[in-house]
């Protein structure tokens, strides 16, 4: 071969490996960099759709907001200011050294006065306000300030430290108030609103959860091992933000119902700290009943020693129940023994209310009188059984007999007092009947059955208020009052 035919080869091999390659590089270049073209996919809509939780949606019966709540409580809550006479130097070092202590504004100083500010919550029309014990103690003047900006003069009508409360009352008809709401059937995780005023800032609302229920924080003095402890500690504890100054104020649900009375805080700085905790409303609702009824709060007790179910108890005695109050002695004199409860026995219910600890066992108690029944459901051997048990007073009386008296008769008229059924049928929270007018009261106008709620401006909330009154008044009075619900009347003439 000569020379020649040799270069052509060699020209024409190099050609078509040159061609080979940028084939073989076009190929590579689609299989790495180029994309296939998109495949769509009709999308068939399922037979069935799904549906979605209540808790996605809002209803018409629940408020998606506490603005309704917040317009209900703000005008029913007020401010209140108490002035007393200082027994000696300040304890205000010492609201800092107690990790649970009420909250309540107070300046002390060496003056020989005091004053010391809080909340108290509307819960009558008529002005009967609900607050805390620790806002009016030893208070000899109580000024009120409302939503309205209206300053009124208050009395204190009762109160009660072993749950540190107090019922005062203002002059005056128809202001707003709460309605009691159920604080048996509030749950934990529920939204509530905090009203009152702290730090002196009037009218504050905010807002938070329920963080559990029965709370024992040991605020209160006494001894809470047993039963015959007096003091009752059984807090709502919520997560709502409150202060100085909220003491007294009202804890309520998002429909506006009283629940709670706010009560003190867990801090260690004396400032809100993440928890706070409210007497329940169904405590509140007894005391002040009793309180304008009695003047002081008539308890019934069960008569037994109480103890928490612990491991060693569930371990010690084999229980297959692990909520509720462990009895571990019963008071001879008492109801508990005399319908058959016995040491060891495990106290779950209280007339269908749900015992979890010993703290909600005896708030759940300490609601009803002497003289009350109430079904007790408890587990003997881990076995259930109910109870029929009359309650007694402390000393161990059967009824409520160290009330006021229920009935006089003055001036040749007869009186008694309101009885719960009456309350409820006038709509009314306190007054006396009139039995039998005589000869004085026809001669102004007053009939029989016609019931007094007022006498000369004063509201009347017992026989004995009724017959101080009466002397007090002189010759000349005035009566107001009602035959029925909605018919009232107004009478003044000479006695």
């Amino acid at each position: 071969m000569n020379v020649r035919k040799a270069g052509f080869w060699i020209v024409a091999a190099t050609f078509f490996v040159a061609i080979a390659g940028s084939l073989a590089g076009v190929a590579m270049y689609k299989s790495f960099f180029e994309e296939e073209p998109a495949h769509y996919v009709t999308f068939n809509e399922p037979e069935v759709r799904p549906t979605f939780s209540r808790f996605t949606e809002t209803t018409e019966n629940e408020p998606n907001s506490f603005v309704q709540a917040a317009k209900v409580s703000l005008p029913a809550v007020v401010y209140i200011k108490s002035r007393y006479a200082l027994k000696g130097t300040s304890n205000q070092s010492d609201f800092f050294s107690n990790p649970f202590r009420d909250f309540f504004d107070e300046n002390e100083s060496k003056s020989p006065r005091g004053m010391a500010s809080g909340s108290g919550v509307l819960i009558s029309n008529d002005g009967y306000i609900a607050t805390n014990y620790h806002v009016i103690e030893d208070a000899d003047e109580l000024e009120v300030t409302f939503y309205d900006n209206r300053t009124l003069k208050a009395e204190v009508i009762g109160a009660d430290p072993n749950t540190d409360l107090a019922l005062i009352k203002v002059k005056g008809n128809d202001f707003p108030n709460l309605k009691f709401g159920n604080s048996d059937r509030v749950e934990v995780g529920e939204w509530v609103l905090a009203v009152g005023n702290p730090m002196d800032l009037t009218s504050t609302v905010t807002a938070g959860i329920v963080s559990a229920k029965g709370r024992n924080i040991n605020l209160l003095e006494g001894d809470r091992d047993t039963e015959r402890g007096l003091t009752i500690e059984s807090f709502i504890q919520t997560d709502a933000a409150v202060n100085r100054g909220n003491s007294g104020g009202a804890l309520v649900n998002i429909y506006g119902e009283l629940i709670g009375i706010n009560t003190a805080i867990a801090s260690r700085t004396g400032s809100y700290a993440g928890y706070s905790f409210a007497i329940p409303a169904s405590l509140v609702k007894k005391v002040m009943q009793d309180l304008l009824e009695y003047g002081s709060v008539k308890r019934g007790f069960l008569g037994v020693t109480i103890q928490p179910i612990t491991p060693q108890l569930v371990e010690e005695f084999d229980l297959n129940v692990l909520k509720g109050a462990f009895i571990t002695s019963v008071n001879r004199s008492s109801g508990a023994y005399d319908a058959g409860l016995k040491a060891g026995d495990i106290i779950t219910k209280v007339n269908g209310v749900a015992v979890s600890s010993t703290s909600e066992l005896q708030e759940i108690v300490s609601r009803y009188r002497p003289g009350d029944e109430v079904e007790v459901h408890v587990f003997r051997e881990n076995n259930p059984r109910k109870l029929k048990i009359r309650l007694k007073g402390q000393l161990g009386e059967s009824e409520t007999s160290l009330s006021r008296r229920q009935n006089i008769e003055l001036k040749g008229s007869k009186f008694r007092l309101l009885s719960p059924e009456e309350k409820s049928k006038f709509e009314t929270p306190s007054g006396v009947i009139v039995e039998d007018a005589g000869y004085a009261l026809r001669r102004g106008g007053v009939e029989e059955n016609f019931v007094i709620t007022e006498l000369n401006g004063e509201s009347i909330r017992s026989i004995e208020q009724l017959e101080k009154l009466i002397e007090d008044s002189g010759d000349y009075v005035t009566l107001k009052g009602l035959y029925s619900k909605g018919k009232m009347a107004s009478y003044s003439f000479s006695w």
